[in-house]
């Protein structure tokens, strides 16, 4: 192709110059054009970064542009109402009927191959309950012995995302819709920002290892600067971050194209720079030191519930922390179990691909240990990773979680389209980008109200599920009720794959536990990780 250029090159210019001057004016456009090509064809054979470009001048400039090309095609065009990842077109369309108040029943039947493996369902009864006599907003009441100030949460509620991540019309969006919905709205690591107190929304603020916004200048905990922001009227309750299931053991990442002036004023860090998160805390070094940290941080607050969040990693890990609130007799007022398949605007593929436990297994997991230990009573627990439709919810409560967090789905109902730019700050729908030019398409009143509706749908419809399933409280779920096909004959309840712990079976080294679990209790210690 080189060489078929260099002749194009040095003979087009020729014939059109001849064209324009015996035959029409009309030619020199052509001959204008022709000599741009040309130098921008010598620009790609003189360039080295890119070889298909070298070797295929101007023609090798398709391939990037039919790479950036292909996602939208793909989505648009190719893929079924069954594919499409991480989120599926089925789900991705309830959610943006729900936040619209648009029609989301489903015609002709299951579209989904109820034969596969793999696929769920929860058992219904015979004599159902009349869904609407149950609680349309049913709550959880967070907050155990050394809790001043308990909070009633909503089963479902926004998951953490930064103002940074989002845009400021996405995150007060966001908190508007949760003001109108009465359920709460985290924060993120990124700190509290203007934008999150705007609307009046209830927050969970979670504080990561970077401690933004109660940090001082080199970076540490700041008990001063927690304290003051932890006193603010619309911060209910307060997440320790140890770990995300999207990318965890990693850190949280902040592209210095999204780190402005303003937000690195909020985090107390260096504006235009590329923000890394450590990957571990600086405040505690070992299980005894977390639940420590945990007490401190509820007396700073004035007595508000106090909880973290962490993908399960080495589960010998968990039991050391459970074995730390039995031996000091303090206990956080929750625990947000995250899963591997949790979203993030930007990480490592191998950290969201291949760390971390999945959320089904890793909330069956902690649940056990917290029973195990006899320490349940004291903890709610909140799931969050693809939890986007009333049976989703189903299933964490099933597993014994008391409630559950969405991000991806609250940001569908913003309007987010799955256009897998998060990382590039050029989300084109204005919610995961801090470029003005495209944060003003996204409307705060509008998409508040969107934010909202859609939370109270899928809230109504799991209510639905319960009493389809001839239950008068959604607690009554048990492992019992969910179901999955394993093989191509065979289907197993949750109970059976996910087996539940005898209350208590875990204290006192009475050996009274399943094999399983023999070898992490065994390398498990509170003094260390």
């Amino acid at each position: 192709m080189r060489k078929q250029f260099i002749i194009f090159a040095i003979l087009s210019p020729i014939i059109l110059f001849l064209l324009f001057y015996y035959e029409s004016r009309v030619w020199w456009t052509f001959f204008v054009i022709d000599i741009a090509l040309i130098i921008l064809g010598i620009y790609d054979m003189m360039q080295t970064k890119h070889s298909i470009m070298r070797t295929f001048p101007i023609f090798g400039r398709l391939r990037y542009f039919m790479e950036d090309l292909r996602p939208k095609i793909y989505q648009y065009f190719v893929e079924s109402d069954t594919d499409g990842k991480p989120i599926n077109r089925i789900d991705r369309s309830t959610i943006y009927q729900r936040a619209k108040m648009q029609t989301d029943s489903m015609p002709f039947g299951t579209q989904l191959d109820v034969y596969a493996e793999g696929y769920e369902w929860i058992s219904h009864s015979l004599m159902p309950t009349d869904f609407h006599t149950l609680d349309s907003d049913p709550r959880v009441i967070v907050g155990n012995k050394d809790c001043t100030q308990p909070y009633s949460s909503s089963i479902m509620n926004v998951s953490a995302m930064s103002y940074g991540a989002l845009s400021s019309n996405a995150v007060e969006a966001l908190n508007g819709g949760a003001k109108i919905g009465n359920f709460a709205h985290n924060t993120g690591e990124g700190g509290i920002s203007s934008y999150h107190l705007k609307q009046g929304g209830d927050l969970i603020w979670q504080i990561g290892t970077g401690y933004f916004g109660c940090r001082d200048q080199d970076g540490n905990f700041s008990d001063e600067k927690f304290q003051e922001k932890a006193a603010y009227a619309q911060v209910k309750m307060i997440e320790l971050k140890l770990s995300q299931g999207a990318k965890p053991g990693h850190g949280g990442i902040l592209p210095a194209a999204k780190n402005t002036e303003e937000i690195a004023q909020i985090r107390h860090v260096t504006p235009h720079t590329t923000v890394m998160s450590p990957p571990y805390h600086t405040a505690f070094n070992s299980p005894k030191g977390l639940i420590l940290f945990i007490q401190k941080l509820r007396e700073l607050s004035g007595g508000k519930p106090v909880g973290f969040k962490l993908c399960i990693g080495r589960k010998s890990e968990f039991i050391a922390i459970c074995e730390a609130m039995r031996a000091l007799d303090i206990y956080p007022d929750f625990i947000t179990v995250d899963g591997a398949e949790g979203g993030t605007g930007a990480a490592p593929q191998e950290f969201s691909n291949y760390v971390g436990v999945p959320l089904l297994d890793a909330l069956a997991f902690v649940v056990n240990m917290l029973h195990g230990f006899d320490i349940k009573k004291h903890i709610k627990v909140f799931a969050s990773g693809k939890v986007l439709s009333g049976f989703h919810i189903a299933r964490v409560i099933s597993l014994g979680a008391d409630g559950c967090n969405s991000a991806r789905a609250m940001m569908m109902a913003l309007g987010c389209i799955q256009a897998l730019l998060c990382n590039t700050n050029k989300c084109p729908t204005g919610v995961a980008t801090q470029d003005p030019n495209l944060t003003v398409g996204l409307d705060v009143g509008d998409k508040k109200q969107r934010v909202a509706n859609y939370h109270q749908f899928t809230v109504k419809n799991f209510m639905e599920l319960v009493g389809a399933g001839g239950m008068k409280h959604y607690n009554e779920l048990t492992r019992h009720h969910i179901y999955r096909r394993v093989f191509m004959n065979e289907m197993r309840s949750f109970e059976d794959i996910y087996p539940s712990l005898n209350t208590g079976a875990l204290i006192d080294g009475k050996n009274l536990y399943p094999d399983r679990y023999k070898q992490d209790m065994a390398e498990a210690t509170p003094e260390h990780w």
